[in-house]
């Protein structure tokens, strides 16, 4: 039977409002509802005599608005956040400071990947099998960690990375001079390098240091908080779902192995990432943050 030839209109609203209210106000001690919990609260409201599970998912499952889901996010607080980001995706656009970029410009993203660990399962794991997944033992032996340092040539998808003990100013550097010195980088007109602000390469300090060496290098921070913007962390989520996953490394040198000649094979088929969020969007975004601010503000 069609449910809503039972239930009338005003009385689904009203259910979808609870449903959207958030449980702590309404003196339960929950964090968010389930649907066992709406149902109780639905019948010791009196809203309804009974009604299924089912019928309720239907109901908001269908609805624009989905209380049951919720994400982390970070507000952007960096003063030049707007300035900032717009210098990244205007090189993403071929552009920088107004101006179209030469052939010869390169672009890269870099980024450490830091402490991965090189787990040795205690027992092997086993194979597939019709109907059976991989089996891989939960419990393991650490066999120590590298830091993972990359850049990424956003216009030409090449990458470059390398294995350290530990990030810091010296790795990064060692990171910087094995890019610099191939070609076409060496000898490119500019190379721009998009960095966020960890330790390694934070602020004019950092611009100063590479500059002074490589005169041509233009170093490009993100926004705080902004590791979005930097195309390096797709390929690292790249890494993590084909190369180390699931993570079963009997030694450290197994583990380099394999970063190191991944870079390799996904070089014979890599392409360009389609970035297709412009300065454009980017403002619009800002622009309904900023509107949402206000009402709160107002509110």
């Amino acid at each position: 039977m069609d449910d809503r030839l039972v239930f009338p209109p005003r009385t689904v609203v009203e259910i979808k409002a609870l449903a959207c209210e958030l449980p702590h106000e309404l003196g339960l001690p929950l964090s968010r509802f389930s649907l066992t919990e709406i149902k109780r609260e639905v019948l010791r409201r009196g809203l309804v005599a009974s009604v299924g599970e089912t019928t309720l998912w239907r109901w908001l499952s269908e609805d624009a608005i989905r209380p049951w889901h919720h994400r982390s996010w970070i507000f952007p607080r960096d003063p030049a956040f707007v300035d900032k980001a717009g210098r990244v995706l205007d090189l993403y656009a071929g552009r920088w400071r107004g101006r179209r970029l030469g052939p010869a410009d390169c672009i890269l993203c870099a980024d450490e990947k830091t402490s991965i660990q090189a787990r040795q399962r205690r027992h092997a794991s086993l194979p597939p099998a019709p109907g059976q997944p991989m089996r891989v033992e939960h419990e393991y032996r650490r066999r120590g960690a590298w830091a993972y340092l990359a850049a990424w040539d956003v216009r030409r998808a090449k990458v470059f990375g390398r294995c350290e003990r530990r990030t810091g100013i010296a790795s990064f550097d060692r990171l910087v001079g094995q890019v610099m010195s191939r070609e076409p980088y060496r000898s490119a007109p500019r190379v721009f390098w998009v960095v966020d602000n960890g330790s390694s390469h934070r602020g004019p300090r950092c611009i100063a240091r590479l500059q002074r060496r490589w005169p041509r290098l233009i170093v490009v921070h993100t926004p705080l908080h902004a590791s979005w913007l930097n195309q390096i962390e797709i390929y690292f989520s790249v890494v993590q779902r084909k190369a180390l996953t699931p993570n079963d490394f009997a030694s450290l040198t197994r583990l380099k192995d394999r970063l190191l000649r991944f870079e390799s094979h996904y070089a014979q088929a890599a392409k360009p990432f389609e970035w297709k969020f412009t300065r454009r969007d980017f403002e619009n975004l800002m622009a309904k943050l900023h509107n949402g601010d206000a009402r709160l503000a107002a509110a």
